[in-house]
């Protein structure tokens, strides 16, 4: 993720062609060392939920679930943005407050979700592409979804029920695999990979695994019961809250030095440069959660048919995160699915005229395909 004035679609993703092609199958065999086949003959559409089609206006956003991704506070005469209406153009509820434009901006929702996308698979059938790439649908406060409050869900306003979902979200321990649920935003989006399969189009997911939000479960309770948290090891701390104070000492990385995106811990055996890869891995906790996410969205009713899961995940800032667990990571996911994709977002060498030496990034991608 970067916090560019450009759009969330700009992803290097090479298409390979425009007219209609034959369904990719679903089910082949792929070497570990190879990128899978499926991905050569890809014609990718990238979707990013929220503003791509409002299939249910019953679920739309309320300022209640979106307020955790915000300092200020959301204006009392809040209201849903109109489609295709001009985006520099304030709303009332835009104007009426002295928030800076960027800062509504983010505000905004115009409530798109995964009735919308089911609406439209005959739609995406027409153009004749065989593969979705869509951006973060993990349950979030913010209209990017790259601060996760959920990993291991769906965002609530991307189902039918929100509030249904976050009750039975807090009714389970989200450390716990064995305690969680399938949320109705959770199920839809399975529908949705069922019915995209069927269609012939593969299914890509974005996760970042390089920081939260500080929304997500455990930095709350991190939070709260400071180094008495069970999760303060899965942060990279430098200082917990002092009770004795009024301030607030609890100090940790967030990435690019954003709070609002806790980092998660690294364990580094090598000096990080920024725009290079780098050797080290991060803490098992963490790891052992990404691999259950990962188990969870691949192979849903874990019966080991990974046809009702995804076909592969897009890597957000990977170069953030140490080689160790790529690799670690690339083993696990190809032996759940051998021919799950993997692409790793890798920019810049230094921000923001100097792009990666390609030769080198080429290094990192090959690790993750």
């Amino acid at each position: 993720m970067r916090k560019l004035h450009i759009p969330f679609c700009l992803l290097v993703m090479i298409l390979m062609g425009c007219k209609q092609t034959d369904k990719i199958n679903t089910m082949e065999t792929t070497a570990f060392e190879d990128s899978p086949k499926w991905a050569e003959s890809a014609i990718w559409y990238q979707i990013f939920v929220e503003r791509f089609h409002n299939g249910n206006p019953n679920n739309d956003p309320t300022p209640a679930f979106m307020q955790a991704t915000f300092d200020d506070k959301i204006p009392e005469n809040w209201k849903m943005s109109p489609w295709t209406s001009n985006w520099y153009e304030r709303q009332d509820w835009e104007q009426s407050s002295d928030l800076q434009f960027y800062t509504t901006v983010q505000m905004r929702r115009y409530g798109g979700d995964l009735q919308g996308v089911m609406d439209k698979i005959p739609y995406l059938v027409d153009l004749g592409i065989n593969a979705v790439y869509f951006n973060p649908i993990n349950d979030a406060p913010s209209l990017h979804k790259y601060d996760v409050r959920n990993y291991h869900h769906v965002d609530i306003n991307f189902g039918n029920d929100p509030e249904g979902d976050w009750k039975l979200m807090q009714s389970e321990d989200p450390a716990n695999p064995e305690t969680w649920v399938m949320t109705n935003a959770d199920k839809l989006f399975f529908e949705v990979v069922k019915k995209m399969h069927e269609n012939g189009i593969k299914v890509v997911l974005d996760f970042s695994f390089n920081h939260t939000g500080r929304a997500f479960w455990a930095f709350q309770d991190l939070i709260q019961k400071q180094a008495q948290s069970p999760y303060k090891d899965w942060y990279e701390i430098k200082s917990f809250d002092d009770p004795n104070t009024t301030s607030d000492e609890l100090q940790y990385d967030g990435w690019f030095g954003i709070k609002h995106l806790p980092e998660l811990k690294k364990i580094r055996l090598s000096q990080k440069v920024e725009g290079q890869s780098f050797e080290g891995n991060v803490v098992d906790p963490v790891k052992a959660h990404i691999f259950a996410v990962c188990k969870k969205y691949m192979d849903p009713n874990g019966d080991g048919n990974v046809e009702d899961g995804i076909d592969g995940m897009r890597l957000d800032v990977a170069e953030h995160v140490p080689m160790g667990f790529w690799r670690d990571f690339r083993k696990y996911v190809r032996s759940v699915n051998p021919s799950f994709y993997t692409v790793g977002e890798c920019w810049w060498k230094q921000f923001p005229d100097h792009l990666m030496d390609p030769l080198h990034g080429c290094k990192v991608m090959s690790l993750m395909q």
